[in-house]
Formats: structure tokens, C-alpha cells, sequence
């Protein structure tokens, strides 16, 4: 079980990325969904012990995180947004150095993890090219193939398909349950689909606060009667903007179908609608947004 209490963070220029995050996850995987700038990679970056939280602690079974941030690392596999490799460099090559910097020594334990990683990611046929020149989809793979050396017990995952085409994703998709039954793995994305379609249970991430948690399934049902809709004339978009809190909008043979936030019935021909997930997600940007007075309220 992976705890956080109070976590903060505020960088020097006085940005303030993280704000009071309290959350418990557990076995499985975990989504965290969030817009850009929403603070997702700086709580990546934390939990991994590449940063120091300004407040709050980090527990991950019995390891205080800030306090022994070299237990935690031995059992941690992280794949960052962003992950640089050597240049003209195979793939064997570089994962058989990985391993040895995780503290493989042994050289036969070194070959068997290299061997078996590379199958489980699908990158035995390609073992012996450069991994920069690997297509998106195979250098994530190779990063999700290096997050495993050690058989970690927290997998961290930011931002992982972003820029995937479809089968690439569908099979970055089926690795991730695969690797996720048994060990804590957290998901960091922007793209609502892969919390809906890979986690059991998802937090938003907004303003550097945990807006919501829980099952998918429960946040839908718990939105119910706060999502309204209708389809309107184009030009009738920026009344019903200023009238209303739009959730999203989407242009179909020339009109607009408008989703709008409201506790009670808003009138004016809108109509409950039963949402899904991106509902729900978008709906709660929405009111992350709102004042702090009217939050409160």
C-alpha cells in the first residue's frame, strides 16, 4: 500500500505543483487522470524520490519514503515522460547495463532478466538494434522493460501513450495488466480512455489537488443528475457559455451538443444525461476551477 498525507510541493519561483495530497493505493492499477500542468509528473517525480516533497510524508509499506528513499528505490520500476538513451547502443546492450546498475551482478541473473524482459515486451527480434531508433511504441515498451529489472513491487508509469498509434497502444495496453495484478502500478495520463479502459480505481488530479477518487463505475453513478445536455445552433454557443458551466461541447452536422454542470434540473430544454468517465472527469475540472468561495459554498 502506497500512503501519502499533506504531500506539497512548491518550487522555488513560488509555483505550487503539489497541495495537500492525501491518498491510499493499493494492489492493481491505479490511473491518475489530469491535464497538462495539473501537477502529474512533479507527484511522479516525488513518490520516485527524484524530488523532496516541501511538506507531508510518503509511506510504501513500511518504508518512509523521504526518510529511506534508497529502500523505496530498490523496489521501485519508473518509466518518465521523457527517458533518454545512448546512442548506437542495442537494446540488450543497454538493458544488460540497466540491470547491472540495479544491482544484477551476477552475470548468468543478468542474461535471464535481460532474456526474459525482452520477450515478455516483445523486443526479442530487435534485441540487437539501436534503441533510438526505435518506433514510440517500441521505446516504450523498452521503458516498461527496464521499470521491471528487479521485479518491482511500485511501478510508476507517466504519461506512457502519449503519441502512440492505436495497435501500439492496444499493446502497451495488454503489458501493463499483465505486469499490474500483483504489484502496485500507477498509470499518470491525460487521456481519459486508458484510466476507463486499464483501472480498477482513478484519482483527478487538478491544481495540484486530488479533486476525487474511487472506482470508475462509482464516480459515473455518483454523477449522475449533475450532467445536462442539449443540441443547439452553433451561434447560440457563447449564450448558453454565459449562462451556464459548459462541461464539453462537440460539433455534429452543424449544430453543437452542449453538456453542461448543474445540481439541479437548469430548465431551457436541456436534459439529465447519463455520462461516462470523460463526463466525469471533465465535470470535475470544471468545478476545480470555480472560485474558492463558491467551492466552498
Amino acid at each position: 500500500m502506497l500512503q501519502l498525507n499533506g504531500v506539497e510541493h512548491v518550487y522555488p519561483n513560488g509555483t505550487r505543483a503539489l497541495d495537500g495530497v492525501t491518498i491510499s493505493i493499493g494492489k492493481g492499477m491505479f490511473g491518475l487522470l489530469g491535464p497538462n500542468g495539473a501537477g502529474k509528473s512533479s507527484l511522479m517525480r516525488t513518490i520516485a524520490t527524484l524530488q523532496t516533497p516541501t511538506a507531508g510524508d510518503i509511506r510504501f509499506g513500511d518504508i518512509d519514503v523521504l526518510a529511506e528513499p534508497g529502500r523505496l528505490r530498490a523496489t521501485l520500476g519508473y518509466l518518465p515522460q521523457d527517458f533518454g538513451v545512448y546512442p548506437r547502443v542495442s537494446a540488450y546492450e543497454l538493458l544488460d547495463h540497466m540491470a547491472s546498475l540495479k544491482g544484477v551482478v551476477s552475470a548468468a541473473d543478468r542474461k535471464a532478466t535481460v532474456e526474459t524482459l525482452l520477450a515478455q515486451t516483445n523486443l526479442w527480434t530487435v534485441r540487437t538494434k539501436s534503441v533510438a531508433g526505435f518506433s514510440g511504441g517500441m521505446r516504450q515498451r523498452f521503458g516498461i522493460a527496464q521499470a521491471l529489472i528487479g521485479n518491482p513491487e511500485l511501478i510508476i508509469v507517466d504519461e506512457p501513450t502519449a503519441g502512440l498509434d492505436p495497435e501500439e497502444r492496444n499493446r502497451f495496453y495488454n503489458l501493463l495488466v499483465e505486469i499490474g495484478e500483483n504489484v502496485v502500478v500507477i498509470l499518470s495520463t491525460h487521456i481519459v480512455e486508458d484510466v476507463a479502459d486499464l483501472c480498477p480505481r482513478m484519482a483527478v488530479l487538478a491544481a495540484g489537488r486530488i479533486q476525487l477518487d474511487g472506482a470508475p463505475a462509482e464516480l459515473i453513478a455518483r454523477s449522475r443528475g449533475t450532467i445536462w445536455g442539449k443540441t443547439i445552433e452553433r451561434e447560440r454557443l457563447d449564450e448558453v457559455k454565459g449562462a451556464h458551466e459548459v462541461v464539453s461541447t462537440r460539433l455534429t452536422a452543424g449544430r453543437t451538443i452542449v453538456h453542461i454542470l448543474s445540481d439541479q434540473d437548469p430548465g431551457d430544454g436541456f436534459a439529465p444525461v447519463e455520462g461516462g468517465l470523460e463526463d466525469v472527469y471533465l465535470s470535475t475540472l470544471v468545478r476545480s476551477r470555480r472560485p474558492a468561495a463558491q467551492q466552498a459554498a
